[in-house]
């Protein structure tokens, strides 16, 4: 089984909408193969807790133009790893030193990786 084609297009919304307020290590996981709970993880981070909160208000602004919300929200009040579930999709916005210390990234490299559009820089 593979992720779904609205997991995949809530992906590369989440995704272009991290870039655009500079996340850094932008990835995707297709973890449907993996868990029945969701489809796909996006993780991202950003080096201060003031950028973890802008990429979160991004991501929820550009999925709510695909009528889509978050059905659970975790750590927004700390800001340093925010968790969004919308379902088909779970975001990870993390602050670099939770990401580095937690390595999800480890956790699901058996699971394919998303082909995110060339336009969204992961790295910077």
């Amino acid at each position: 089984m593979t992720a779904t084609d609205r997991a995949l297009s809530m992906v590369h919304a989440a995704a272009r909408a991290a870039s655009e307020k500079l996340a850094e290590d932008i990835l995707a996981f297709d973890v449907s193969d993996q868990l029945f709970i969701t489809d796909a993880f996006l993780l991202c981070s950003a080096p201060n807790d003031r950028q973890v909160r802008a990429i979160v208000d991004a991501i929820e602004e550009a999925l709510r133009g695909l009528d889509a919300k978050p059905i659970r929200r975790e750590g927004e009040q700390q800001g340093r790893w925010v968790l969004l579930d919308y379902a088909d999709l779970v975001v990870h916005v993390m602050h670099a030193e939770e990401r580095e210390f937690y390595a999800l990234e480890r956790l699901w490299r058996d699971c394919p990786l998303v082909d995110l559009p060339a336009d969204i820089t992961s790295d910077r």
